[in-house]
Protein backbone atom coordinates (compact mmCIF):
# COMPACT_ATOMS: atom_id res chain seq x y z
CA UNK A 1 0.00 0.00 0.00
CA UNK A 2 1.68 3.43 -1.13
CA UNK A 3 1.51 6.47 1.78
CA UNK A 4 -1.47 7.52 0.04
CA UNK A 5 -4.02 5.19 0.67
CA UNK A 6 -2.69 4.50 4.35
CA UNK A 7 -3.47 8.38 4.96
CA UNK A 8 -6.83 7.19 3.31
CA UNK A 9 -7.38 4.60 5.77
CA UNK A 10 -6.81 6.59 8.39
CA UNK A 11 -9.44 9.26 7.59
CA UNK A 12 -11.55 6.52 6.76
CA UNK A 13 -11.02 4.94 10.27
CA UNK A 14 -10.97 8.02 12.06
CA UNK A 15 -14.42 9.26 10.44
CA UNK A 16 -16.28 5.72 11.18
CA UNK A 17 -15.02 5.87 14.60
CA UNK A 18 -16.18 7.83 17.25
CA UNK A 19 -13.83 10.15 19.77
CA UNK A 20 -13.50 8.33 23.22
CA UNK A 21 -10.99 11.27 24.57
CA UNK A 22 -13.88 12.39 26.80
CA UNK A 23 -16.18 9.50 27.19
CA UNK A 24 -17.83 8.60 30.66
CA UNK A 25 -20.36 6.65 31.94
CA UNK A 26 -23.58 7.76 32.74
CA UNK A 27 -23.68 6.33 36.09
CA UNK A 28 -21.72 4.07 38.40
CA UNK A 29 -22.04 -0.13 36.84
CA UNK A 30 -21.01 -1.46 40.24
CA UNK A 31 -24.45 -1.10 42.38
CA UNK A 32 -26.26 -2.83 39.73
CA UNK A 33 -24.00 -5.50 39.63
CA UNK A 34 -23.87 -6.22 43.22
CA UNK A 35 -27.89 -5.96 42.97
CA UNK A 36 -27.61 -8.33 40.56
CA UNK A 37 -25.34 -11.21 41.35
CA UNK A 38 -27.65 -11.22 45.23
CA UNK A 39 -30.55 -11.62 43.57
CA UNK A 40 -29.26 -14.44 41.80
CA UNK A 41 -30.48 -18.15 42.91
CA UNK A 42 -28.13 -20.18 45.01
CA UNK A 43 -29.18 -23.47 43.59
CA UNK A 44 -28.49 -26.11 40.37
CA UNK A 45 -30.68 -25.40 37.36
CA UNK A 46 -32.85 -29.34 36.58
CA UNK A 47 -30.34 -29.68 33.80
CA UNK A 48 -27.53 -29.77 34.79
CA UNK A 49 -29.08 -32.65 37.72
CA UNK A 50 -29.79 -34.35 34.26
CA UNK A 51 -26.50 -34.04 33.20
CA UNK A 52 -24.61 -34.88 36.18
CA UNK A 53 -26.69 -37.82 36.47
CA UNK A 54 -26.29 -38.90 33.06
CA UNK A 55 -22.67 -38.81 33.28
CA UNK A 56 -22.82 -40.25 36.41
CA UNK A 57 -24.65 -43.57 34.63
CA UNK A 58 -22.21 -43.37 31.60
CA UNK A 59 -18.60 -44.13 33.66
CA UNK A 60 -21.04 -46.36 36.08
CA UNK A 61 -22.32 -48.75 32.70
CA UNK A 62 -18.80 -48.16 30.72
CA UNK A 63 -15.92 -47.69 32.86
CA UNK A 64 -13.97 -47.83 29.50
CA UNK A 65 -14.73 -44.33 29.11
CA UNK A 66 -12.68 -43.34 32.38
CA UNK A 67 -9.58 -42.92 30.46
CA UNK A 68 -10.86 -40.95 27.32
CA UNK A 69 -12.36 -38.31 29.47
CA UNK A 70 -9.40 -37.59 31.45
CA UNK A 71 -7.62 -37.49 28.64
CA UNK A 72 -9.51 -34.42 27.17
CA UNK A 73 -8.82 -32.81 30.58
Amino acid sequence: MSDREIEEMKKLAKEALPALRDAELGRDLWPAMVERLSTQRSGMPWWDWVLLAGASAGILFVPGVIPALLYHL
